[in-house]
C-alpha cells in the first residue's frame, strides 16, 4: 500500500526533528476522471463475471450439490480467480514469463509420465488418480519456479519484443537512508537526472527518525539534514514521492525489506551502500548508485599530463606529499614532501581505479622551480642600498664584496 505525499511543509521550530508532511495530492482532474472511469470499467467486468461463475454453478450443479451451494461456490470461485488476477497485473513481464513456461513445461512433463502409466499393470482408476497428482504437482511446480527464476531473464535478447512494457508504464525508484542521508540525492533529482516516482519507504522513515534522535550530535544532525533532503525532493514538481506502507514483517534486516520492496514494485534501488549495491545485483534488482555517478562524472587525466595542486599533508612514503582535487580525488605527489602547504605544478604518471574511488599519482621536479629562481638572482646585481647594515658593496676585480688582502711588504715611502 502505498501513500502520496506532496505539500510545502511549514517550517519546524528550532532544534527540533523535521517530519515528513503528508498532504493529499492536487490531482488534474481530467487524470482523476480517467482513473475513475477505469475503475468503474473494471468493477462492473469482475461483477459480470461473478454472476456468470454463479449462474453457471447453480444450472450445472457439479457433484450433485444443491442450486444455492452450487451457485455460492461458483461465485467464490469467481472471487479467487479475480484476486489472483489483481496479484498478476502487479508482477512483471519478466515473471510472467517464466511463470507460464515453467506451466507449460510442466504440463508436457505430466502428460509424458501419464503415457508411461499407460504402459503399466496398475489399475485404472489408480493410474487416473497418479496422471491428475503428477498434473497438478508438476504445474504447480513449474508456476512457482518459473515465477522466481523469471527475473533472470533478459528480455533484450528478444529483439525489443517486451521492450516498450517498461516504457508504457511509470517507472519507480526506492530511496535508501545512506542515499538521504548522504544529500547529493537532491542535486541530481533538481538536475532533472531523476524523474518517475519517488518510493519512500515506511522503515526508511523509521530507520532515519533514529538517527535523528540520537543521543550522538554528529548522527542527530544527518538524520536532520535526511529529513531536510526529503522535504526538499517533496517539493519538486517533476517527481511523484509516496510513502510505501509495506513493511514485510518476515524480513528483519532493511537491506533485504528494500530488496523485497524493489521486487513488488519492479523498481529500482537508489542506494550508496556497497554491499547492498553488491547482494541487490546477485537477485537482478537494478541499482542507481550516487557514488558510481560521481566517479563517472570526474575529469578523465591522462598519464604525462600536467597539473596544478596544494599539497596538504605527508604522504605514507619516503618524501611523499598528499593533495586533493575540488572533487575529492587523492593525488600522492612524489618529491613533494617539503612542499607541505604550498601549490606546485606537477606531472601525471598514473591513474588508478579502486573500489573507493580513482587515485592520481604525479611526479613533482624541484629543478623545475630552482632554475628560475638561479636565473634571476644571477640577472639581477645586488646594489648598496640592498646591502645589509655593516656590508661593504664589492670593488671591482673582487668578487663578493671581500676586503682586498694586506700587503706583505711595508710601502715605499712608509717608515
Amino acid at each position: 500500500m502505498m501513500q502520496k505525499t506532496y505539500g510545502n511543509p511549514s517550517r519546524p521550530a528550532a532544534g527540533a526533528p523535521q517530519e515528513i508532511v503528508t498532504n493529499k495530492p492536487n490531482v488534474p482532474p481530467r487524470a482523476t476522471h480517467e482513473e475513475a472511469s477505469t475503475f468503474w470499467d473494471l468493477l462492473v467486468i469482475r461483477l459480470c463475471f461473478m454472476a456468470i461463475c454463479a449462474v453457471a454453478g447453480y444450472h450445472f450443479r457439479p457433484f450433485s450439490v444443491s442450486k444455492i451451494t452450487a451457485a455460492t461456490a461458483g461465485a467464490l470461485f469467481a472471487v479467487a480467480i479475480i484476486f489472483f488476477e489483481i496479484r498478476l497485473r502487479r508482477s512483471s513481464m519478466r515473471r510472467l514469463i517464466g511463470a507460464a513456461t515453467g506451466s507449460i513445461l510442466g504440463i508436457l512433463g505430466a502428460y509424458v509420465s501419464s503415457l508411461i502409466l499407460t504402459h503399466t499393470t496398475m489399475p485404472e482408476s489408480t493410474r487416473s488418480f497418479f496422471s491428475l497428482v503428477l498434473f497438478l504437482v508438476l504445474t504447480y511446480v513449474g508456476l512457482v519456479l518459473g515465477a522466481n527464476k523469471g527475473d533472470l531473464l533478459n528480455l533484450q535478447a528478444f529483439g525489443g519484443v517486451f521492450g516498450s512494457e517498461r516504457n508504457m508504464k511509470h517507472t519507480f525508484k526506492v530511496l535508501d537512508t545512506s542515499v538521504i542521508i548522504d544529500g547529493r540525492i537532491a542535486d541530481i533529482a533538481d538536475a532533472l537526472f531523476l524523474d518517475g516516482t519517488i518510493i519512500i519507504p515506511q522503515f526508511v522513515l523509521r530507520e532515519l527518525q533514529l538517527v535523528a534522535d540520537s543521543a550522538d550530535p554528529l548522527k542527530r544532525q544527518r538524520g536532520r539534514r535526511g529529513m531536510e533532503v526529503l522535504q526538499r525532493i517533496q517539493k519538486m514538481q517533476h517527481l511523484e514521492v509516496q510513502i510505501a506502507e509495506d513493511e514485510f514483517s518476515q524480513v528483519a534486516d532493511v537491506d533485504m525489506k528494500l530488496i523485497e520492496m524493489a521486487k513488488r514494485y519492479d523498481a529500482k534501488v537508489v542506494t550508496n551502500d556497497y554491499n547492498l549495491n553488491k547482494v541487490a545485483t546477485l537477485q537482478g534488482i537494478e541499482i542507481m548508485n550516487v557514488n558510481q555517478l560521481a566517479n563517472a562524472l570526474k575529469p578523465v587525466v591522462l598519464p604525462g599530463e600536467g597539473m596544478r595542486v596544494f599539497i596538504l599533508r605527508e604522504g605514507k612514503e619516503y618524501n611523499q606529499g598528499v593533495a586533493y582535487l575540488d572533487d575529492g580525488t587523492m593525488v600522492v605527489v612524489d618529491g613533494a614532501r617539503k612542499m607541505i602547504n604550498k601549490t606546485i605544478d606537477i606531472s601525471v604518471t598514473s591513474v588508478h581505479q579502486t573500489t573507493a574511488g580513482k587515485m592520481i599519482f604525479g611526479r613533482y621536479d624541484d629543478r623545475s622551480e630552482q632554475s628560475p629562481r638561479a636565473a634571476a638572482a644571477v640577472a639581477a646585481p645586488i646594489g648598496p642600498a640592498e646591502l645589509p647594515a655593516g656590508a661593504r658593496p664589492a670593488t671591482e676585480g673582487t668578487p663578493g664584496g671581500e676586503r682586498p688582502p694586506r700587503p706583505l711588504y711595508p710601502e715605499s715611502g712608509r717608515s
